[in-house]
Parts: C-alpha cells; structure tokens; sequence
C-alpha cells in the first residue's frame, strides 16, 4: 500500500541551502520513500524561541510504504546525519524534518502525533503546505488552508525564498 505523507523540513543553521539539497539526497536515496512534490522555499521568522537567525522552510509530499513511526525514524536519522542538536525547545537547528500529515489518519504515539499538533497556527507550515496541495483539509478541520492561514496572525513572517518553477525539486538547488 502506498500511503502519502507531507513533511516540514526547516533549517537556520549553517549553509541553509546546503543542507535542504542534502536531506532531499537522504529523502530520495530511501527506496521507501518517493518524492513527489515540493513547495518552494520560504524564509521564515523564528517562533516560540526568538533569538535566533531566519527559518528556510518549505513542505515536501512524498509517498511511501514505511509505517508512520518508520518513516519518522528515518527523518530523525537525517535530522541526526546533517548534525541536528536538541538543546532548546524551537531554537536554532541544522535540520528539522517533521512528519505533517500522514494519509488522513490521527496518530497519537509517545513519540509521533499526526497532524502536527501546531501546524494549524504556523504560517511557515500553512504557505508552503498550500502551494504543494490547496485543496487538501487537515483531519477534524473542515476550514480550507486558506481559511486556517488567515486566522493565523504572524504571516507577515513567511516571505517567498526561492520560487520553485515547475520542474523537479532538485531544480530548487540551482542558481
């Protein structure tokens, strides 16, 4: 069965850019993992913890056959191979991968919830998530994105990076 998940990758640490191409790298050499869609890159203020440098985010669509907490194994393992610290709650990292969506199921484990538990209120999360799939609802949300973006009071925030122009994600890390 091939199942449908969305994912946040962010970073402010270090070479951005770099690290977005290698986690992609790491994402697609997973044969259990299919890269599907990518939204463009943002540029994001920080949230929760402000004293810190600007986000580059962005929202993959990837499908694939691993089981929920599987595929955030292997997200953790990324996080981890390009030098992921866990110090501060929200604060600076090289990489963060966090599993959106997953299908259209509720997942409640010690270590996943699914949908992300404050997706809702990110703009970082919402603006990339809209231009990879306008149309889809969160699960017990009946609001289009649209609706959730604007009851969400930072998007001033979220500022257009690096525009993703059709073609392939990896398009994304050319000049």
């Amino acid at each position: 069965m091939v199942n449908i998940a969305y994912l946040s990758i962010g970073s402010n640490l270090g070479d951005r850019l770099d690290i977005f191409r290698k986690a992609f790298q790491l994402l697609t050499e997973n044969p259990h993992i299919m890269l599907v869609a990518t939204s463009s890159f943002y540029e994001t203020d920080p949230v929760g913890y402000a004293d810190q440098d600007c986000f580059l985010n962005a929202v993959l669509k990837v499908e694939t056959d691993l089981h929920p907490e599987e595929l955030l194994h292997v997200c953790m393992q990324i996080e981890q191979t390009l030098g992921r610290k866990r110090e501060i709650r929200w604060g600076p990292r090289t990489l963060d991968l966090d599993i959106l969506l997953y299908n259209h199921e509720n997942i409640e484990t010690e270590i996943l919830s699914v949908p992300h538990p404050r997706m809702h209120e990110r703009a970082f999360v919402i603006v990339p998530l809209m231009e990879v799939d306008p149309d889809i609802r969160l699960p017990h949300m009946h609001a289009p994105l649209s609706d959730l973006l604007e009851q969400i009071p930072d998007k001033e925030g979220v500022r257009l990076w690096k525009v993703k122009n059709g073609e392939g994600a990896f398009a994304l890390f050319e000049s």
